[in-house]
């Protein structure tokens, strides 16, 4: 028996499964190569049955073998229900084990990636059973040269994983897109890489004031200006700063309470002085349970389809401060459709960890604020830390910065020589160094 409770070691092959409410899949080798075939039955029982007869088939001559496996292939195949590619959404689309995303959006997504791999084969007729691995590397190979990000291409791949693993009744064999030669490595970016850039604080400053500038206009302003406050002194995303509700807010104590959207964790938050005279001011006119009732209307907007589009009419508000204060929100980068946004509103989040690394706030502190698991963290606290990386290179260099020990010694001489008068301490140190 296997270390998976799924993958069962026999006298040759193993029986195993991909996933743990899967079918049993039947591995072993014949003439040194390497078969695999679906048992179509998710039983232990029924699977080491069926896996007994294909045992008896990989021991056999290499004549035999050849014939015998074609006709138990033949067999599965038989009993393998055909399903066209054409009715295969409507299938998936119903079964019990498909993805369940949370969002509208991503829910489409798996739709129109199995819509884009359909317009690439443009056969009607073909059904689930005809995909090979090939059809699926040409598949791959044609979205390289559509110019989508490394992991835009990736999650496509994993969605059409993710179709075949739910509709594997309908063929034999491996998923054909479980190889990982179909994926893409984040080092085919490497050369343009681009990252968000945080806010300086005169950034943060040029901001708060364009906020305050009545000659700047940009949909519920006084509302936009309480998002940006709350996100600039509590680092969270522009979401969970939008749907604040006062519910989570306790003024008296000066705390309030975000429970993140993307990872569901509960974060206590003590109140800055900034926002707290920001959040008072906003309660005395407070209309219903969202701290920005109109922002968090427009948010919540979704069109006929249920998919969420406000989250996009609100981003454009944001960003809109941005340019006020000179800055350009996105660049173009080679390789890319779309251009890549380099200031954002979650630029404040950036400058959050970076204002609370530099005053050197530890950083488990930080991620009990910002929440677990965020991949910002690791950008400013280093697990060696700047200044001791700082010191490696002086060591290796032959002393610290490009100072040597004689101008050292002469620049404290001269120091020395300067003072109007000198102490026991400064005296005992000139006779040291001129000795």
């Amino acid at each position: 028996m296997a270390k998976n409770s799924n993958s069962i070691k026999l006298d040759i092959g193993t029986i195993y499964k991909k996933t743990e409410n899967g079918n049993y899949f039947f591995r072993y080798q014949i003439d040194g190569q390497r078969q695999a075939v679906s048992l179509k039955t998710k039983n232990k029982k029924e699977a080491l049955a069926k896996a007994s007869d294909l045992v008896s088939i990989a021991k056999a001559s290499s004549v035999e073998v050849v014939a015998a496996h074609v006709e138990q292939a033949r067999n599965f195949v038989a009993k393998t229900q055909s399903l066209l590619l054409s009715m295969a959404w409507d299938k998936y689309s119903v079964h019990p084990e498909r993805a369940t995303p949370a969002t509208v959006s991503e829910q489409q997504a798996y739709r129109s990636t199995f819509n884009e791999f359909l317009k690439f084969v443009n056969n009607s007729l073909l059904s689930l059973a005809d995909i090979t691995p090939q059809i699926a590397s040409e598949f791959a190979d044609h979205m390289r040269t559509k110019s989508y990000a490394v992991d835009t291409h990736n999650r496509k791949i994993r969605r059409l994983i993710k179709i075949f693993n739910v509709l594997e009744d309908y063929y034999t064999g491996e998923n054909p897109f479980d190889s990982k030669t179909l994926r893409r490595k984040a080092r085919e970016e490497q050369e343009h890489m681009v990252k968000r850039i945080s806010f300086t604080r005169q950034q943060e400053e040029d901001i708060r004031k364009a906020l305050d500038d009545e000659s700047r206009v940009v949909k519920n302003k006084a509302e936009i200006k309480i998002v940006y406050y709350i996100g600039m002194f509590t680092g969270q995303r522009l979401k969970d700063c939008v749907l604040l509700r006062w519910d989570k807010i306790d003024l008296d104590r000066k705390r309030l309470w975000v429970k993140q959207f993307k990872t569901g964790q509960e974060v206590s938050i003590p109140i800055a002085p900034q926002l707290d005279e920001i959040l008072t001011e906003a309660q005395e006119s407070q209309i219903n349970r969202y701290v920005c009732p109109n922002v968090a209307k427009r948010y919540n907007k979704v069109d006929a389809n249920g998919k969420n589009v406000g989250n996009n009419l609100v981003n454009k508000d944001v960003l809109r401060v941005i340019k006020w204060v000179g800055l350009k929100p996105s660049v173009k980068v080679p390789g890319r459709n779309k251009k890549v946004t380099v200031y954002g509103f979650h630029s404040l989040r950036h400058t959050f960890v970076s204002n609370c690394a530099i005053a050197g706030i530890p950083k488990a502190v930080v991620l009990s604020i910002i929440g677990a698991n965020s991949d910002i963290i690791d950008k400013y606290y280093t697990h060696i830390g700047d200044e001791a990386q700082v010191k490696a290179i002086e060591a290796i260099s032959g002393g610290y910065g490009n100072i040597s020990p004689q101008e050292k010694i002469d620049k404290i001489t001269t120091l020395i020589n300067s003072l109007a008068s000198k102490s026991d301490e400064v005296r005992a140190i000139e006779k040291i160094i001129s000795s």
